[in-house]
């Protein structure tokens, strides 16, 4: 059996108030999802980052450094 689905989709705002790497955003339809999930190394680092000092972190603090907005 064929299954066909066509769409229009107009999407005036869509706000993501949080996604991670184990997140799935679909629009739409999607005969399949298929989960893939790739790990890299390619700064060639070869020992763990250090930890963030616990005086340096808050709730407005980003725990990854963030381009000024421009």
């Amino acid at each position: 059996m064929n299954f066909f689905v066509n769409q229009n989709i107009v999407i005036h705002q869509l706000r993501v108030d949080g996604i991670s790497n184990s997140s799935v955003l679909q629009i739409g339809s999607a005969g399949m999802i298929k989960p893939l999930s790739n790990l890299y190394n390619t700064g060639g680092y070869t020992e763990p980052a250090p930890d963030l000092p616990s005086a340096q972190v808050s709730e407005t603090t980003p725990y990854v450094p963030l381009a000024p907005p421009t």
